[in-house]
């Protein structure tokens, strides 16, 4: 990484394991387990939505797990780009850095305007642009002030997310049983009304689920972006990838299982569980069948605290992104410059103008909104498109240039098979998102969503044809550790 001056200094280890460990914890756990599992069950079936949210859950694991061995040999702020750059070719991590700040930019936007939405269902008079202001500078001054007051937010958001879902299991679990709530026919709802052993669509559906199965998993990567602020990386990154596995079966599939036992796929709420009825999700149906007559006041307040950390991470990402691609030389230079507490001021307030900027054309320019979003849509899977090639690669250099894999303080699951199944479950997911659009050769569809692709492309192809870079070879491949000193002070 650069070691080139900025005009304060640099950013701090003040991450402790707990932080990073939550983070990972309630980094997936969102609208897309909340209110989107609800519309995956009525699409897929019950047992199609379990299958296609496993797999899915399967290769994030292993995904995490090949990004967990590269920050924990290199804990670097800028995390997957930078290895993008070091280990593949620079082309390839000027296009990631710039691809993943443009994505979380966005998304910060449209977390913005879905705060409007949610408060909405408890005061519909008022503008929701109101609520959507009130959020990011909210964020804002969250990611001002310190890292640590990022990561202390994060913990405790987390938390209310942790503990809803293992109430919410507690509670499923004793309704199943009869001891809540009223008699519910569970092997007929599993069963999809002994509807193809509950896989309704069969294979189509279940890779149509996958979609929204990747879309829910998204954030993950945030493990890697945080290890660059970390205070001992070696024992937090680890940590945090170890529980991966457990958060999906725990929150994700052991959820649905809930969800698709007490909630038939055919209940017309499951089909409206989507930002614009973020109250109805399956979370309060389940609840109110419990008994709970509170339960969709409820879960608006939990699904609000999801997207406020959704926005706060989108913010930290996409702020730390845009400081080390200024220290790489992919972005201007005035975005390097660091607050005397540690943030990234410039590339904060740089996002932030980004983000308002595009809400602003949600509220005066839709069309334009829509395609923006559009821009963003697939960016999350090319970077953990990324994330797989730059370990395939990070790996066969470290093994070619004569280290022993005893070195690795984390190795990977079953390498070379976990970033080859990443790789390809992601590239089937990505052309997964809309066949039928190329089918009847909708242009405006396939535009709107594959837009990030050529997004993508060219930012490569203009770093390549510009620099002349090329595809590093192995025995060229950077692996000097990056010292403290290098990657946080200026």
């Amino acid at each position: 990484m650069s070691t080139g001056k900025s005009n304060s200094g640099g950013i701090k280890r003040e991450l402790q394991t707990r932080h990073i460990s939550m983070i990972a914890l309630g980094g997936s756990i969102g609208t897309g387990l909340f209110v989107a599992s609800g519309s995956a069950i009525s699409q897929a079936g019950p047992m199609g939505a379990i299958a296609a949210y496993a797999a899915i859950g399967i290769m994030v694991f292993f995904l995490m797990t090949s990004l967990g061995e590269m920050a924990t040999y290199m804990p670097l702020t800028g995390s997957f780009a930078t290895y993008a750059t070091k280990f593949v070719d620079p082309a390839f991590g000027f296009a990631m850095g710039w691809n993943y700040w443009f994505n979380w930019a966005v998304t910060l936007a449209v977390d913005a305007a879905t705060v409007g939405v949610v408060m909405s269902y408890w005061l519909p008079n008022w503008p929701q642009w109101i609520w959507s202001a009130i959020a990011i500078v909210l964020i804002f001054i969250v990611n001002i002030l310190s890292v640590k007051s990022f990561g202390e937010t994060e913990f405790w958001m987390s938390i209310i997310k942790v503990v809803t879902v293992l109430v919410f299991l507690v509670i499923g679990v004793l309704t199943i049983f009869g001891i809540m709530g009223n008699h519910v026919n569970v092997i007929t709802n599993l069963t999809a009304n002994h509807h193809n052993g509950g896989f309704v669509g069969g294979l189509p559906a279940v890779l149509a689920v996958f979609v929204v199965a990747g879309y829910s998993f998204q954030g993950t990567e945030l493990i890697g972006i945080t290890a660059g602020e970390s205070a001992t990386p070696e024992e937090s990154v680890p940590k945090a990838i170890k529980q991966v596995f457990w958060r999906i079966l725990l929150f994700y599939i052991l959820s649905i299982l809930v969800i698709a036992e007490l909630i038939n796929y055919k209940d017309p709420n499951l089909l409206r569980s989507d930002a614009a009825h973020v109250a109805i999700s399956p979370f309060a149906l389940v609840f109110k069948q419990a008994g709970f007559a509170a339960a969709a006041s409820v879960m608006n307040a939990i699904i609000l605290t999801s997207v406020l950390s959704s926005a706060n991470s989108g913010m930290y990402a996409s702020t730390r992104m845009l400081y080390v691609m200024s220290r790489e030389g992919f972005a201007p230079k005035l975005f390097d410059r660091v607050s005397r507490r540690g943030i990234p001021l410039t590339a904060l307030l740089g996002t932030t103008i980004v983000a308002i900027l595009t809400f602003l054309t949600s509220v005066l320019g839709p069309n334009a909104y829509t395609y923006l979003v559009a821009g963003s849509g697939l960016t999350g899977f090319i970077a953990w498109i990324g994330i797989a090639v730059s370990h395939y690669r990070f790996r066969r250099a470290f093994v070619a240039q004569g280290h022993a894999l005893t070195e690795l303080k984390y190795k990977a699951k079953w390498f070379p098979f976990g970033p080859l199944l990443a790789l390809i479950v992601c590239i089937l997911v990505i052309i997964g998102q809309n066949p039928t659009s190329f089918i009847k050769f909708d242009w405006q569809q396939i535009l709107i969503t594959y837009m990030s692709i050529p997004l993508f492309l060219i930012l490569f192809i203009y770093y390549k044809v510009r620099y002349k870079t090329h595809i590093i070879s192995l025995t060229e491949v950077d692996l000097t550790k990056v010292t403290k000193s290098e990657s946080f002070e200026s």
